[in-house]
């Protein structure tokens, strides 16, 4: 379903900008948004994922759990958004 809201000039330079940071769409930014805010999402839960997939993951000895971090959980979101 499409849905169109205007927002103020400032407003949505921000948007454009976190998700060019993120590296996903602003679609994608809003939509994450709006599942955090209604409570459908939890970016703990999502955190915990990347955390426990990491601690399974052959890793050699000098890697450290929290390096990328932030990478890994962009990179969940998009998967998610392209699922």
């Amino acid at each position: 379903m499409a849905l169109s809201v205007r927002l103020d000039p400032l407003l949505e330079g921000r948007v454009e900008q976190e998700a060019r940071r993120l590296g996903i769409t602003k679609s994608e930014f809003v939509k994450d948004a709006l599942e955090r805010v209604l409570g459908l999402k939890s970016p703990a839960a999502i955190y915990r994922q990347v955390i426990d997939q990491e601690a399974y993951r052959v890793m050699e000895p000098t890697t450290d759990l929290s390096e990328n971090a932030g990478e890994r959980v962009k990179a969940l979101l998009r998967e998610k958004h392209s699922s």
